[in-house]
């Protein structure tokens, strides 16, 4: 330890990186690259993470929507071609037959899917917007940012089936003024009144949702258009430790046992599976990190034996010098650390010059990608990963040293002196 701090040591090593610039330079570039890219694309990985997390970070990562189509195959009587309708009732079956399910939100909308958008008006001012019937279940799973003094639909407003509603963005500015609060508002869905109780705040990826969607109680939804307990389609989630692709299987089974379709009927329901995507887009990340691991191992290591292969011409070359230092006293430990030092230094050096080109280059990547439409955010290595990869290149820098401090150890003082 007292060598490493002792100033003939760092001058001595210097020196001898002084006498051969280019080829330390060039030897050193091995480590300086190998730490680039494990931070380049550990950082670009991380970047894809945080913007697949941020796309889906307003719903369940393992949900899933399910809805009814028409059959492909006859069953117990009925003909092709029947078309399947979802009923409320399914739900409490479905909890029962399916124990991975945390949330199911039976959904109602108008205004998509080949029907007429709701006609809303207040006052001289109207407009056509999709009318959504839910449970405030939905707000569980897909997470609805309402704006201050505002609220999502809740539990009294099913019950009572409330004549109140959530209304989007553009449809406050399109109905109300500027400077007007909405919140205890009223609006006409169709000729009838409806309060407003909240203001919701679109975010993009939601998929066939947008900025103008108004959402009703479910129990109001089925009044006003007469939908009885008639279901368009099932939001449902399932708990964080399912197999989500076993979850979609089994609710299919289960749908076809309660509408009477056979169980190889493959088209009788729908489904959308957005767990399995977010699962498959976070192994992409993962993969994407371990290569960056195996490809900066790889780099780094060939660097160091570069590291390791300079020093051993260095020890030749030094051999008349190392051969006085003995002859007058030094020991072989002394020689051993200071070839190991000066393998540290380098890989060190070149190392945290590979970290600082990494993190640069990454800043630059996040400005060039900030308020981009691709799932792109904020690509840092976590601090873990940077102190990890410093201590690989100590204990490589270490190791890598001992093969020409051996070498510089075992010279024999008097044939040293020999040496022209």
């Amino acid at each position: 330890m007292r060598q490493l701090f002792d100033g003939n040591t760092w001058q001595e090593i210097f020196q001898s990186i002084s006498k051969n610039k280019l080829r330390t330079f060039l030897t050193m570039i091995g480590v300086f690259v190998g730490i680039y890219i494990y931070i380049g694309l550990s950082g670009a990985s991380k970047g894809l993470d945080n913007g697949f997390e941020r796309q889906f970070e307003t719903i369940a990562k393992n949900s899933l929507f399910a809805w009814g189509q028409s059959t492909s195959m006859p069953y117990a009587g009925f003909k092709t071609g029947r078309q399947i309708q979802l009923k409320l009732g399914d739900v409490d079956v479905l909890y029962n037959r399916v124990p991975e399910i945390e949330t199911i939100a039976p959904r109602n909308v108008k205004g998509i899917f080949g029907s007429s958008p709701g006609i809303i008006t207040r006052g001289l001012k109207s407009g056509n917007y999709s009318v959504y019937g839910d449970f405030p279940a939905f707000a569980e799973i897909a997470t609805k940012k309402i704006y201050e003094g505002g609220r999502f639909i809740n539990d009294a407003d099913i019950q009572q089936a409330r004549k109140v509603c959530v209304i989007g963005e553009r449809t406050q500015r399109e109905l109300f003024d500027e400077d007007e609060n909405p919140i205890g508002g009223y609006i006409k869905i169709d000729n009838i009144n409806f309060q407003v109780v909240g203001v919701h705040k679109f975010t993009p990826g939601g998929g066939f949702e947008s900025d103008s969607d108004i959402f009703i109680p479910f129990a109001t939804f089925k009044k006003l258009y007469n939908t009885g307990d008639n279901v368009s389609w099932f939001t449902i989630a399932a708990y964080d430790d399912a197999d989500v692709i076993k979850v979609e299987e089994d609710i299919k089974s289960v749908l076809k046992g309660i509408h009477s379709v056979d169980p190889k009927d493959e088209r009788a329901f729908g489904s959308f599976n957005l767990g399995e995507i977010f699962n498959k887009i976070m192994g992409f990340s993962n993969g994407m990190t371990f290569l960056s691991l195996i490809v900066g191992i790889a780099t780094i290591l060939a660097g160091v034996i570069g590291i390791g292969n300079i020093l051993l011409i260095s020890v030749k070359e030094r051999t008349k010098e190392l051969g006085v230092r003995r002859a007058l006293g030094a020991t072989p430990a002394e020689v051993r650390n200071q070839i190991i030092i000066e393998s540290l230094f380098l890989t060190l050096l070149a190392g945290i010059i590979g970290i600082i080109a990494g993190a640069f280059t990454l800043k630059i990547i996040d400005m060039f990608t900030q308020g981009a439409d691709f799932p792109y955010a904020n690509p840092t290595v976590p601090i873990p990963y940077v102190i990890g990869s410093l201590l690989l290149m100590v204990i490589l820098g270490v190791l890598i040293g001992l093969i020409p401090a051996q070498r510089a150890v075992s010279i024999k003082p008097i044939d040293a002196l020999r040496e022209e």
